[in-house]
């Protein structure tokens, strides 16, 4: 007797762009590779001015959907609004710049068998401009189930990576918080640990690429301002020693930053200032370390 078969469960693309020309055919060319087919494309063009739509539109696949906002909105505002769009029972998001391996979806998706999983992340791969120079974003093993802790002692989840089961989604009161321009994704999944299970892979089935226009490196600073602003809102559901551990987070992006910028000034007030102890070996190795070569040590920092 065979057996009976299976229908792919649609998975919905989330693509948010705003000027994204430079890689945007490999991004696509990303997704139309995936071994997994039954898949729609959001596009939400941030009313892009460079030739991001016309791109897009000169693919001829059904799965494609094109949207142009009526007015320019912050990235996360562009995400709930491109999400409103979806179709399907599962959300996935790749930005412009970034690419899948061929077997994302499909290996991501077996985990859903499990009806009790809510969202499936995955290693991923820090590229530059190619991908002959790769550098994995976590050696340690990612943690799976109920990972709320986990979390804010180590986030380490790349939204391209994730695929959301979207009821999950539609549960929370707030979805992707429109007042910041950095943590959206540190923020979402963090609530979304509170009410489902996670899985995940160990094998990298993505591709985050760093170049001097990502939003992070554009906004180093205002990264650590966001979560400044995070921490005042959570601050009474957390630990004293989660609450210590993001506090010297925080200060210590504060510090790089300022060593990256050669504002030494603000270093030395950083580590004298900071409400936890940054001094250590460690931090002054940094803080007499020449640009050059911290700059080559710490992939996330551009010129």
């Amino acid at each position: 007797m065979s057996k009976k078969f299976k229908p792919q469960p649609l998975v919905s693309i989330i693509m948010n762009c705003y000027n994204g020309e430079t890689y945007l055919k490999e991004s696509i060319n990303s997704i139309l590779s995936q071994t997994y087919q039954n898949w729609e494309l959001i596009f939400w063009d941030n009313r892009s001015k460079d030739k991001s739509a016309e791109i897009f539109k000169s693919y001829n696949d059904k799965r494609f959907k094109y949207y142009c906002a009526n007015e320019h909105t912050s990235l996360y505002e562009a995400r709930n609004l491109a999400i409103e769009k979806s179709k399907s029972d599962f959300i996935s998001f790749l930005d412009t710049d970034d690419l899948w391996d061929k077997r994302k979806i499909e290996e991501q998706m077996k985990y859903f068998d499990n009806q009790e999983v809510g969202v499936v992340y995955s290693k991923y791969w820090l590229i530059k401009k190619n991908l002959y120079k790769k550098k994995i974003n976590s050696k340690e093993k990612l943690p799976r189930g109920k990972i709320y802790d986990e979390l804010i002692d180590n986030y380490n989840i790349g939204i391209l990576t994730t695929i959301i089961r979207k009821k999950h989604y539609l549960k929370l009161n707030k979805k992707f918080d429109k007042r910041f321009s950095i943590i959206g994704d540190f923020d979402l999944f963090l609530r979304l640990s509170k009410i489902c299970i996670f899985e995940c892979s160990q094998i990298p089935f993505a591709f985050y690429r760093l170049h001097g226009k990502n939003l992070s490196n554009q906004n180093k600073n205002q990264e650590a301002d966001e979560m400044d602003i995070w921490l005042n809102e959570n601050e009474d559901n957390l630990s004293e020693s989660s609450i210590e551990k993001i506090k010297k987070n925080i200060f210590y992006k504060k510090f790089i930053n300022s060593k990256i910028d050669r504002n030494y000034k603000d270093c030395l007030n950083i580590l004298f200032n900071s409400p936890v102890n940054l001094f250590s070996i460690k931090n002054l190795i940094i803080l007499f370390m020449p640009v050059s070569i911290l700059k080559k040590l710490l992939w996330y920092h551009q010129d």
